[in-house]
Formats: C-alpha cells, structure tokens, sequence
C-alpha cells in the first residue's frame, strides 16, 4: 500500500522543537505510512527552515497566523490522509501502529491523540486529564492533541479558517467527531509553567467559552498572549 499521510506542521521560530516532533515521525515514515511532511512557516527567522530542508520536507511561507499557515500546508498536501502536529509535539513511541489499523479499517472519522505533557505532577496530569475528558466527552480535541483527517473530509468541512487562534475548534466542529487513539500526543509545558497550570488552564477554558460565544478570534488571540 503506497504512503498514504501527508505531515502538515506549522512554525515560528520551532528550532528548539521541531527536531524532536520530526524524530518521533520517522516510525510512521519507517512503517510506509508518510508521504511526506509539509513545513508552513510563519517567518521564522532561527534556524527552523535548515532544520526543515536538512530533512527534505517541503517549505510552505506566508504570514504567521496559526489557522492561515495550516490552511497553506494543507492545501500544499496531495495524499488521502492528514495528520496535523503542532512543532513541540512528539508522538508517542508506537503511535503508527494505531493509526496503521485506523487506516487500514476503512474508517473515515477522523482521529486525535490523547494528550500527555512533557512534565510531572498534578498540575500536569490535570490539564492533561481535562483535555482527554472535554475530547471523549464533547468531542473537543485541541491542536496539540494532534489530527488524523482524510483530505476529502477535511476538504468538505471547508479547512482551517485564517484565523489567529481556536482555528482548531473552528474546523472540528465542523468535522465528524473525532476518534481518539490511544497513544499520546506528548507535547511542551512551557507556557503551563511560566503561567502556572491552573491559571493557564482557567484561562484556556474561558478563552473557549468566549470563542463559542462568538468572540472575535484576534481579540481572543491579543488577550492569550498576554502574560
């Protein structure tokens, strides 16, 4: 069976983390799973795009705004399947395996990760535990939850809004719910850490709630970045 996934990643100055979310890939290349992997770049200006062309994955540019880089990268994308990582996301060792059944199932829902962060205690495990909870039982993933989607469904659901943030919401509620795997997304802590992890958390779920309310997603993303 020819590679059937095409790896959309989108950076902005990631040279810290893309180099491991790119070593965890490679079982899925090893397993004949990826085609290839598709870099959309928002302007970086370290060492992102070296790292990217050392590996031979193709480079998409353009502005930097989460949704408008992963609409760029996916429409740069000419495979039946998807998967959708965020640059400081690592999959967990083994995860081809189940995303090798969920092909091979004939399946067409679309599938995310169980997310896992590359930290230790409680406040870890209880974002973490949140965010698997709101993913089962809403059917809410994040994008660091990563995102296994065939193209034609993607495609129907009208792709990612150019949008600077909950660019992620905005495309899975337009999606069949989501199945989730079970391997994990592991992905990085900082902004949990230098927040602290319920006051990031806390404000996480009201950015959410105030998204689905209708707020504008830029007014959104100017009060995310805020310390």
């Amino acid at each position: 069976m020819p590679a059937e996934i095409s790896v959309i990643i989108p950076t902005l100055n990631a040279e810290a983390e893309l180099p491991g979310c790119l070593e965890a890939l490679m079982e899925g290349l090893h397993a004949g799973l990826i085609h290839d992997v598709i870099i959309t770049d928002g302007g970086s200006r370290d060492a992102t795009l070296t790292i990217a062309e050392e590996v031979g994955a193709k480079i998409v540019g353009g502005p930097a705004s989460r949704g408008g880089q992963l609409r760029r990268g996916c429409a740069r994308a000419r495979r039946p399947w998807l998967l959708i990582l965020h640059a400081d996301t690592r999959l967990e060792d083994g995860w081809s395996v189940s995303v090798a059944e969920h092909l091979n199932r004939g399946a067409s829902e679309p599938a995310c990760f169980r997310l896992r962060f590359r930290a230790t205690g409680f406040g870890a495990a209880w974002v973490a535990g949140w965010a698997n909870i709101r993913t089962r039982v809403f059917g809410l993933p994040y994008g660091d939850q990563g995102l296994l989607v065939s193209r034609e469904v993607y495609e129907k659901a009208g792709g990612y809004p150019d949008q600077p943030l909950m660019e992620d919401v905005a495309l899975i509620r337009n999606l069949p719910r989501a199945i989730m795997l079970p391997f994990a997304a592991c992905t990085g802590a900082q902004r949990y850490q230098a927040a602290g992890w319920f006051k990031r958390g806390g404000r996480n779920l009201w950015t959410l709630i105030r998204y689905l309310c209708g707020a504008d997603p830029q007014v959104l993303a100017d009060s995310y970045r805020k310390p």
